[in-house]
């Protein structure tokens, strides 16, 4: 049976009236990224600024290492040249990150943070050029919907500390920043096609990729880009198609006034193959016992920026964005009262679909103004999510239709910031303090049964940051801050005492340029959480665990050793606790003790080559801890593993200013065998992590 025989989405035309609430001026132009850096025929329009209202600056190698915090900025060479098999994949080695694969193909990422839950990367504030991708940046948090591509994209900053009074909700873990191209400033283009061949099961994945780009008059500049990705993952039942089309204008009115603006359209529909049960994962690890098991989503996301600049002390920013979201998960349910709804090993009795409509919009300005060792930024922040939330199901035996839930949210949420950077000793030691200020008010309505129910949220949280540059050599840097993420609205229809969820994120850190070609970077971290709540698989309810800590360090060294050879070297111990409840003493689920990462690129002439390896240590999947694995696979103890990835490749000269760049790659060369436990529709058992795989590349840049 077919997932259009099963339910058809609901589809509802809103973003008209959505973008009618953005100014007027987005309908003509309206974000995107900077020009890129050859500038040698742009119009001489903004001058060099000494102040910013982008608390995170640029994402450069030089602001990571003044930044008052944890800070890792994976640069283009590292995203695209280095094997990986989708965009969590080339996160693997960046400090503290745990990736848990679901797909293979990288349309549901799940991307945790020290120790914090990775599944659907919901204890992450995650952007997309400045603006929150989550389709309900306060009521869900967790990202179900995921509109971004790995070669769409230029750069990605993450921070794992010292930025929540500026952006928030849901920043325990950090913020990351996903960049997507910039616009040239001649024009340009770039054609790209990727081939994914699986070993195991000769599975082929194909990603094509084009982008046009470049000065369209003497103040405006455009830019298209097309991502087009088909075929399967690795395992059976994971046919997969892509759509991700997005364009950006950035209008120059004159040396004070530049506009810019995105418009998005994704779209994506796979079929899922779920989790094993560990008899059938031994026998063959590429099946699916998940027969009704899929995914259709489509976003049309349009974001505006307007920067205003009367003085070089002075900028005034008026960020604005608005989606319109559909998503749906299809899947198989056992209702027989025969053991798990969802354990692989049981025919399923239904069929269920889960549509999801998000309207969201969300309008921010805030100021950043200098003046004598002062560095103020004063913003606020208003978004308003309306929500529609239903199951549906088929049962096979009558062939009844019913509607098992139908609900609706409302979200209004107001956030105010404000900080003051101080600057002594002729600016080599500042101290920001920080105040953020969250309301939140949830509606929700039951339209079955007529209940109502009010969710409300109201917190100041304070930060407080500080950096000094000990010399010219060593920075160091401390900060504390609080977070919040709001009940979900998952959360506040379910058995169980849920609560709106605070943490405290402390760091003390320091970078040290040892020689000029060796710099290095130690971070102490410690989280401590009030109420964390987590999802059992074996009772399908979210548990309030109460208060947790999660402490560790995080170690980076990087080595240019030549001209030819950059070498780096990662290591993160993390220890995790329950401090209340009956898992007190408990370690926290997905969380490994020990995490090791090393790199090697080499670049001689026209030739360039990389060796990645990541090493990950065993852990719990669930508060329990258990450690012998259940018979349907729902707990048990993770296995540690071992990941090595290389690539190869060459750039070919074709005439003018063309290069045609070929690359080989080998994903997993060991072939490493390891899992992880089920996730969201399909919460129960083993879910395998790809095999080895080889990727042929191909780039004509021209």
């Amino acid at each position: 049976m077919s997932k259009s025989e099963v339910s058809t989405p609901l589809r509802r035309h809103r973003l008209a009236v959505a973008i009618a609430m953005l100014p007027v001026s987005l309908m003509v132009i309206g974000t995107a990224p900077v020009l890129a850096e050859d500038q040698s025929d742009a119009p001489d329009l903004l001058p060099g600024l000494n102040v910013t209202a982008d608390w995170l600056g640029p994402p450069t190698e030089d602001s990571e290492k003044t930044y008052t915090g944890a800070r890792t900025v994976v640069e283009n060479e590292e995203l695209q040249n280095a094997g990986a098999l989708n965009l969590e994949d080339a996160l693997r080695p960046v400090p503290g990150v745990t990736v848990l694969d679901e797909t293979g193909t990288g349309i549901l990422p799940n991307i945790g943070m020290r120790g914090l839950n990775p599944l659907r990367s919901e204890r992450l504030q995650i952007l997309l050029d400045g603006y929150p991708i989550a389709i309900g940046p306060y009521s869900n948090v967790g990202v179900s919907l995921f509109p971004v591509t790995l070669p769409s994209l230029e750069v990605v900053d993450i921070v794992r500390g010292g930025a929540s009074v500026h952006y928030g909700p849901n920043n325990v873990g950090g913020v990351v920043n996903f960049i997507t191209k910039p616009i040239p400033a001649q024009t340009s283009q770039t054609l790209r096609e990727r081939v994914t061949i699986a070993e195991e099961t000769g599975n082929v994945f194909t990603d094509t990729y084009y982008r046009v780009g470049g000065r369209a008059t003497e103040k405006l500049v455009l830019q298209f880009q097309a991502n087009v990705q088909r075929g399967d993952g690795f395992r059976d039942h994971s046919d997969t198609e892509v759509d991700n089309l997005i364009l950006d204008a950035s209008y120059y009115l004159n040396d004070q006034h530049e506009l810019a603006s995105q418009l998005q359209y994704y779209r994506v529909e796979a079929e899922l193959p779920g989790a094993l049960t560990p008899e059938a994962y031994e026998q063959d690890r590429t099946q699916s016992q998940r027969p009704y098991d899929g995914y259709e989503a489509d976003m049309t996301r349009a974001t505006f920026t307007w920067t205003y600049t009367p003085a070089d002390n002075v900028e005034f920013q008026w960020r604005n964005f608005v989606h319109d979201a559909d998503r749906t998960f299809f899947f198989g349910q056992n209702l027989s009262g025969n053991g798990h709804w969802a354990d692989p090993g049981l025919d399923s009795t239904h069929v269920a679909d889960s549509p999801r409509l998000f309207t969201v919009y969300g309008t921010e300005p805030r100021i950043a103004i200098r003046h004598g060792r002062h560095d103020i930024t004063l913003g606020a922040r208003f978004v308003s999510e309306d929500v529609e939330f239903d199951v549906n199901r088929l049962e096979f035996s009558s062939g009844n239709r019913s509607i098992a839930r139908d609900w609706h949210l409302d979200t209004q949420a107001v956030a105010f910031y404000v900080s003051d950077t101080l600057s002594f000793q002729e600016d080599r030691l500042t101290v920001t303090p920080g105040l953020r200020y969250e309301g939140v008010d949830m509606d929700f309505r039951d339209n079955l049964s007529g209940n109502t129910e009010e969710n409300n949220a109201d917190e100041l949280l304070p930060g407080l940051t500080v950096g000094y540059q000990a010399s010219d050599d060593l920075f160091v840097f401390a900060n504390s801050q609080r977070s919040l993420v709001p009940v979900q609205i998952a959360q506040t229809t379910r058995e169980g005492a849920v609560a709106n969820e605070t943490a405290w994120n402390h760091e003390l850190g320091a970078r040290l340029q040892m020689t000029p070609d060796l710099r290095s970077s130690a971070t102490l971290f410690r989280i401590d959480y009030e109420d964390q709540i987590q999802f059992n698989r074996s009772t399908s309810r979210f548990e309030n665990l109460g208060k947790t800590r999660h402490q560790g360090i995080e170690l980076a060294n990087r080595w240019n050793l030549n001209s030819h050879w950059e070498l780096g070297l990662g290591y993160t111990f993390l220890d995790t606790e329950q401090l209340t409840g009956d898992n007190k003493g408990n370690e926290l689920p997905n969380a490994p003790t020990h995490k090791i990462s090393a790199d090697a690129f080499y670049s001689y002439q026209a030739w360039d080559a990389s060796l990645t390896w990541v090493y990950v240590s065993s852990s719990y999947s669930d508060a329990d801890n258990t450690k012998e694995e259940t018979s349907n696979g729902s707990a048990g103890k993770l296995p540690d593993y071992h990941l090595v990835t290389t690539r190869v490749g060459r750039d070919f000269p074709v005439g003018g200013d063309r290069v045609l760049n070929l690359g080989l790659a080998v994903n997993n060369l060991l072939d490493e065998d390891y899992y992880f436990r089920g996730v969201d529709v399909s919460p129960v058992g083993r879910v395998p992590q790809p095999g080895r795989s080889f990727i042929l590349e191909a780039q004509l840049d021209f």
